[in-house]
């Protein structure tokens, strides 16, 4: 696992975190929450590629 993949996930929480209080404070609440739900799909995306890597790997590693 790269510590690369711990820096993006970080910077989009920022990135979403930011966006949500600046639309919140304008009253652009529905956005806010759509922009969170887009910022916790990207991350659930790049982790469900990791985790199927790792799955390819094992089963390389144990010969199935």
């Amino acid at each position: 696992m790269d510590i690369d993949l711990i820096f993006k996930i970080a910077a989009i929480g920022i990135i979403v975190s930011v966006l949500n209080q600046v639309l919140a404070r304008s009253g652009r609440d529905e956005q806010a929450t759509m922009t969170t739900l887009a910022g916790l799909v990207v991350v659930l995306m790049m982790v469900a590629q990791e985790i199927a890597e790792l799955f390819d790997l094992v089963k390389t590693l144990f010969h199935f």
